[in-house]
């Protein structure tokens, strides 16, 4: 068994819609033709998408299932937008899914009712971290930028460990994220991904932006104030409800605490308002201000890869609605911007 189900020529066009006059990223972007390992190797595109379609992490944080719905909607989304000179297709390789199909049709075993069950379901956290882990570690290694997508946020810890063993040290990372996800380690699932990667050593500073008071417990809170030279955040609260602090600062402030060194980008879709995923918010950041966090995080770190978590569009009460793949498909378009306007200034 492989650990990857690679996307081919067909998968693309099978979900490309074109049209006479005009060229869809679909249409330009690069894939699989044979052996996966060696077609990466071999591509000159700088941004490689890869999806993680499961919600076992979630499930194993006692969290709403639905995060494995995200990457095909998203990709159809992204895919069918223009291939112009603001966003060129060809600079990106559409690699295909991790392999989860497995896991995910064992997961439908589990009564999370018993303690041993919850147990199985973190063991297999613990498989899919070793996957994620090789594929982040490989695209790394060979200077390109992964983009995953879907997923419960447990991935963050695939590719935070993957990025560090491709560079052999300890990375950054910012997020965007209600919870801070610094849960004890007490077996792998969502909400301990970064306290996992943190204590195991692949983890050197990490900030989050825009955290909810209420929604993460004293220890977590604790540990941020214990360990302040390494762990950041500010507030949803502080910025958008007493005003204390400027939106833009707040950003500037978490973007400065990270910069030194190389970075990864993290989201979770969980922050913003009204979008369907594991623990949907009524009061987060707007889609505009999620986009302009991620184009600011391109623009002003060396970024490693982009993680967008716990979409779960399967969740809309509206089931032939495609907003959250849309949404994901600008998120992912802005962040290439970014990221090269960066590197071509």
């Amino acid at each position: 068994m492989d650990i990857l189900k690679p996307y081919k020529n067909h998968d693309i066009q099978r979900l490309t819609r074109q049209r006479e006059g005009e060229e869809k990223i679909g249409e330009v972007v690069l894939c699989v033709t044979d052996n996966w390992r060696t077609d990466l190797e071999q591509t000159k595109a700088k941004y490689v998408i890869v999806g993680i379609p499961e919600d076992i992490g979630v499930r194993a944080n006692y969290g709403r299932a639905g995060a494995g719905s995200a990457f095909k909607p998203a990709l159809d989304s992204f895919l069918n937008q223009q291939n112009n000179s603001y966003l060129n297709g060809a600079a990106i390789f559409v690699l295909g899914e991790v392999y989860v199909s497995d896991l995910m049709t064992a997961a439908t075993e589990v009564n999370l009712k018993e303690k041993k069950h919850l147990a199985l379901l973190r063991d297999m956290v613990c498989v899919i971290d070793d996957r994620v882990t090789e594929v982040i570690q490989r695209i790394v290694a060979l200077n390109k930028i992964p983009i995953v997508i879907g997923g419960g946020h447990n991935n963050a810890y695939g590719c935070i460990k993957g990025s560090s063993l491709a560079l052999n040290k300890k990375i950054n990372v910012i997020n965007c994220d209600p919870h801070l996800d610094f849960r004890p380690l007490e077996g792998r699932h969502s909400g301990n991904g970064f306290s996992y990667a943190y204590h195991q050593g692949y983890l050197q500073k990490y900030a989050v932006l825009a955290m909810h008071e209420q929604y993460n417990n004293q220890a977590s809170l604790e540990q941020f104030k214990k360990q302040a030279n390494h762990l950041y955040f500010s507030t949803y609260e502080s910025v958008f409800v007493r005003e204390e602090m400027d939106q833009h600062l707040a950003l500037k402030q978490c973007l400065g605490f990270v910069k030194q060194q190389a970075c990864g980008v993290e989201i979770d879709l969980d922050a913003i308002t009204n979008v369907p995923s594991s623990a949907k918010t009524s009061s987060g950041l707007s889609p505009v201000q999620a986009r302009q966090y991620l184009y600011q995080c391109a623009l002003n770190l060396n970024a490693l890869y982009l993680h967008i978590a716990e979409g779960a569009p399967v969740l809309s009460h509206i089931k032939a609605d495609n907003k959250t793949g849309k949404l994901i498909a600008y998120l992912i378009s802005d962040f290439i911007k970014g990221c090269e306007k960066r590197l071509n200034d």
